[in-house]
């Protein structure tokens, strides 16, 4: 089994991982950490480190637990949601895991979420952690 773990830039949430690291545990599988940057201008040389550093943290977690992991930061400049659905399709990941933030309907509306848009879009099952 493959689990996909999208990681926000820089941003490693712990209930994601714990959880993914239960699931990883149980069906025996491989976990992918990915984060997407969009690059060019938009993406500072600071915003690649630390999503780098927080990558090899989230990383270092999965080892400790005995559980065989991949990072990858993809700054291809397609936004994350896109990247996230073509890297789940192209290796062919059973599962995707994912942190939800809660947001008003406007902030929903306006701006959109990579999490809700991966949910609908994904061909596998998406968990959704709070």
């Amino acid at each position: 089994m493959k689990i996909l773990i999208g990681i926000a830039p820089g941003d490693v949430a712990e209930p994601v991982i714990e959880l993914a690291i239960k699931h990883a545990k149980h069906f025996d599988a491989k976990v992918y950490l990915l984060t997407s940057l969009e690059g060019g201008h938009v993406t500072s040389e600071k915003e690649v480190e630390r999503a780098e550093k927080a990558l090899r943290y989230a990383e270092g977690i999965f080892e400790k637990a005995g559980i065989s992991c991949e990072n990858h930061l993809l700054v291809r400049g397609r936004a994350p949601e896109i990247d996230i659905l073509e890297f789940s399709e192209e290796n062919r990941m059973d599962e995707i895991i994912m942190g939800a933030r809660k947001r008003s309907p406007v902030g929903k509306a306006l701006l959109g979420s990579v999490t809700q848009r991966v949910a609908l879009a994904a061909g596998c099952p998406v968990v959704l952690v709070k």
